[in-house]
Formats: C-alpha cells, sequence, structure tokens
C-alpha cells in the first residue's frame, strides 16, 4: 500500500457558468412574454388629424371609449359621477392641461358633454388627442 501514490486533488477554480446562463436566458423569456401584457391605457381608436405632437409633464387625462365608459386618467366613472369626480381630481388648479381622448365611434353629443363639464370646472388649457394620419384621404370627407 506504500507503493501507491497519493492523489492530490486538484481544484478546479473556474466557473460553471452554464446554469447561470439558462437562467438567464429563462428570465429573458418570461419577460419577453410579460412585458406586452404590463401596458396600461385605455385602447382607443383615435381620429386622425395632421398636428404636431404635445409634451405635458403634468396633465389629466380623461377618455371615452367606444363603449361610452369614461375615465379620468386610469380611474373609470359614469357619466353621471363625472362631474363631482373630475372637479375633485382638477382640484380648481387652471394651469394643469386636460386632454381629452375619444374614440371616432363616441357620439359627438357625449364628447360635447363631457368638454362642456370641463370647460365649467374652471380649466383653462384643454386639448385634444389625435392619431397620425394613414395615408392621403382628404377625398373621403
Amino acid at each position: 500500500m506504500r507503493n501507491k501514490k497519493r492523489r492530490r486533488r486538484h481544484v478546479i477554480s473556474e466557473l460553471n457558468l452554464t446554469s447561470l446562463i439558462d437562467v438567464v436566458f429563462a428570465l429573458l423569456i418570461i419577460f419577453m412574454i410579460t412585458a406586452p401584457m404590463m401596458t396600461q391605457g385605455i385602447q382607443l381608436d383615435l381620429p386622425e388629424t395632421e398636428s404636431k405632437s404635445v409634451e405635458a409633464h403634468e396633465s389629466i387625462q380623461v377618455s371615452i371609449t367606444a363603449r361610452r365608459e369614461i375615465y379620468i386618467d386610469q380611474e373609470q366613472v359614469s357619466l353621471v359621477e363625472f362631474r363631482p369626480r373630475f372637479r375633485e381630481v382638477f382640484g380648481g388648479r387652471g394651469e394643469v392641461p386636460v386632454f381629452v381622448n375619444a374614440d371616432k365611434k363616441v357620439a359627438y353629443g357625449i364628447v360635447m358633454r363631457v368638454i362642456s363639464e370641463i370647460q365649467n370646472a374652471g380649466v383653462e388649457r384643454l386639448g385634444f388627442f389625435t392619431g397620425p394620419i394613414a395615408g392621403d384621404d382628404t377625398d373621403s370627407w
């Protein structure tokens, strides 16, 4: 037994990256799948116009969907609740711009009623969101 040489164990100083790369790829795939689901907002089919884009850091968005659902920012309210809730959110801050997003399928009367309530609350800066024109279809008017 003395003739047997003692074998020294060599310490492997390399880091096995295979399992680490597998975990990173798995997380990447999970994020790629879930990221589109995390988009928030209200789906609207906006009217199309030729206009410049506007940037407002602090603003209030009022949205009206094709199903006549009204949202103040991301909070859904009914037409009856709109006036008191909007006044509460707006709080008389005349310098804060308010943008109206209305689906192009919404009846004109409903949009005008909402705009009237916004103006009666004391809003000084009122704007409208529209989408870019897809083509030159001015003949379709």
